[in-house]
């Protein structure tokens, strides 16, 4: 098989032509590669499998240099981290013989590591920069079809890099955005209206998160009637900006006001970029000043940019918890989640950005990468829901499936297989086909595999818990009380161990005192709402305690983040993680505990019921 192309947006017709063209070209070949899915997916398992025939791995499993596909899933296994996580210390190491991939390893790409405390190093080549760029080109000719005029004005990102890490080899490691963000590709790119962001590419690359947003928010307050579209990476990325605004207003009015910048920015060239864009302006920081001092909030958004027409960031899985608090702030804009992708792979994108965030599908491109899914049960416990997902548990299926043969409606755990040296890799997703774009299937996010809580036998997996802790937080409302962040952890410091759930609180301006017995209200609220194999455990095995809910101080969350970003974890990856297991991460919520509470009694169970056991 021949190399793959050294340019492929060029490749496939992307650049250096009109705007007009440039999204025809972009919807064409989204429809071409569609249509043909399996061929592209049989080509590009080959090109992997050619290109690789001399790798130490693949021969190692006795491919010997077959770029059959049959023959490829009987000898090379299908792995986790774990599996591969010597050879991968091999090149971190220094070796740079052909171990995974017959290109050189250009850099490490890390994943966010929130979990756990130790983040892993995915390999990758400089020709993924180039399949990650094509996959960014087609993101808006998509969303222009659905709002046009999108050219017209600017988008406020809020976007930001870490400082990247070397391996004892000499190589970069580094979280996937920063990569992209420090590249060529991004840099030096060409000028396109739909890439033209309020933000200088100098505040993006400034490491000091602090200055970085800071400098991001006093742009696209200057710019704010420029502003079409605002977002960020993950919704709680967005939300944490609205946060720093409502902190930082003051200064940032004051800079508008006066055409100088706060002394806390030392970065010479942020400052230089900023200056060239911040001109003094009396009326401009008036009205800003006007609008925050305002007791509420609401629709701050469309208040400072009136001209925005939806919200980009990542609302699927965990993430749709702050779908209530993006709609207060922004009077209930579209909120569009754009793109699929990870560390390990990008796959696809949204062909139907305007959706409800608890429709969202995404569309795996066959040119990405070769795609595998393992079907998976979900046992169902529960009553569906279309925005959680059914409450269950996962039983894996032997057996694997290509890209064009998955079935409308079935779970699987996605498997990959990309250029840059994972072979039938499990990336730890879950995703329920939601419908099909030609012969493409589209899946919706359901969950990450391995977010759980366990004591006994008992499985709780993240879509679960988000429900079960949604239902709780309802108890709350009538106090004028709202949860603003949560995460858990398995205590089985004691015997029998339980679940315990750290709260954050948010209080609306009047809110009267949660009486205690609400807090229990809501523990016994969660239990009610988990699957019957911890309700068993919690009733007739006694094998789980009672659950336990731990308020904590206000900014506990913030701090959460900060501890995580001094491990290395990125701005632009970080989400609050559902379940802990790290113990920093628990001993630094348990320090900031104010009041606990014990649910007061079981949950109802009946032997042998499958469905949800409540109280008439």
């Amino acid at each position: 098989m021949p190399e793959a192309p050294r340019n492929l947006l060029e490749e496939n017709g992307l650049v250096i032509i009109s705007d007009d063209d440039r999204n025809s070209k972009a919807l064409q070949f989204i429809e071409d590669v569609t249509s043909n899915a399996g061929d592209v997916q049989e080509r590009v398992l080959a090109e992997i499998l050619s290109r690789s025939a001399s790798v130490e791995y693949l021969q190692r499993h006795g491919l010997n240099g077959c770029t059959d596909k049959e023959t490829f899933k009987k000898v090379v296994p299908v792995v986790t981290y774990d599996d591969l996580k010597q050879d991968i210390d091999r090149i971190a190491n220094g070796d740079a013989s052909p171990i995974l991939c017959s290109k050189p390893i250009s850099e490490f790409l890390t994943s966010s590591g929130t979990s756990g405390g130790e983040r892993k190093l995915m390999p990758t080549i400089e020709e993924e920069l180039e399949r990650r760029s094509l996959l960014y080109s087609l993101l808006m000719p998509v969303m222009n079809q659905f709002v046009p005029g999108l050219d017209k004005g600017k988008g406020m990102y809020f976007l930001f890099i870490k400082s990247e890490a070397k391996t004892p080899g000499g190589l970069v490691a580094r979280p996937v955005l920063t990569s992209y963000y420090k590249s060529s590709h991004f840099k030096n790119r060409p000028y396109d209206p739909y890439t033209n962001y309020t933000s200088p590419n100098e505040t993006i690359l400034c490491p000091d998160s602090y200055q970085s947003m800071y400098s991001q928010l006093l742009c696209g307050l200057c710019q704010n009637n420029e502003v079409l579209r605002v977002g960020a990476v993950f919704a709680s990325g967005f939300i944490r900006a609205i946060k720093f605004l409502e902190k930082h207003w003051g200064f940032l009015c004051n800079d508008i006001r006066n055409g100088t910048i706060d002394p806390k920015i030392t970065d010479p060239s942020v400052r230089e970029a900023v200056l060239k864009i911040l001109k003094p302006n009396h009326k401009l920081a008036n009205f800003i000043e006007a609008e925050c001092r305002k007791e509420s909030w609401q629709g701050i958004i469309t208040r400072l940019w009136p001209n925005t027409k939806y919200i980009d960031v990542i609302v699927t899985g965990t993430m749709s918890q702050y779908i209530p608090t993006l709609e207060y702030y922004s009077n209930g804009l579209p909120i569009v989640c754009t793109m699929y992708a990870s560390s390990e792979c990008y796959f696809g994108l949204n062909l139907n950005p305007l959706c409800k965030p608890s429709e969202v599908s995404y569309t795996l491109l066959p040119t990405m990468a070769y795609f595998e899914f393992l079907p998976v049960n979900r046992k169902i416990n529960g009553s569906h829901n279309a925005s959680t997902g059914p409450k269950s548990n996962i039983d894996k299926v032997d057996e694997h499936v290509d890209l064009v043969d998955v079935k409308l409606g079935q779970e699987y755990e996605l498997v990959v297989t990309t250029y840059a040296g994972l072979y039938r890799y499990r990336v730890g997703d879950i995703l329920r086909v939601a419908g099909f774009k030609n012969k493409a299937p589209q899946f919706s996010f359901v969950c990450r595999k391995n977010v759980v809580l366990s004591i006994d036998s008992d499985k709780t997996d993240e879509v679960e818990l988000q429900s079960a802790v949604k239902n709780a937080a309802n108890h709350l409302v009538p106090f004028g009380a709202s949860l603003i962040e949560y995460t858990s952890y398995a205590d089985t410091s004691n015997i029998p161990g339980h679940y315990v759930l750290f709260w954050e609180m948010g209080l609306s301006s009047g809110a009267t005192p949660v009486p205690p017995s609400v807090f229990e209200d809501c523990c016994i609220a969660v239990e009610e709402s988990l699957n019957s194999v911890y309700r068993q455990g919690r009733v007739s095995d006694k094998s789980i305690g009672p659950l336990e809910i731990r308020i904590v101080e206000v900014g506990t969350f913030d701090k959460l983040m900060d501890f995580a970003l001094s491990l290395g974890a990125s701005i632009n990856q970080y989400k609050a993680p559902r379940c802990v297991k790290y113990e920093p991460i628990i001993q630094l919520l348990n320090s900031r505990v104010v009041s606990n509470y014990f649910s007061p009694k079981c949950p109802k169970w009946v032997p042998g019921h499958k469905q949800w056991c409540t109280e008439d």
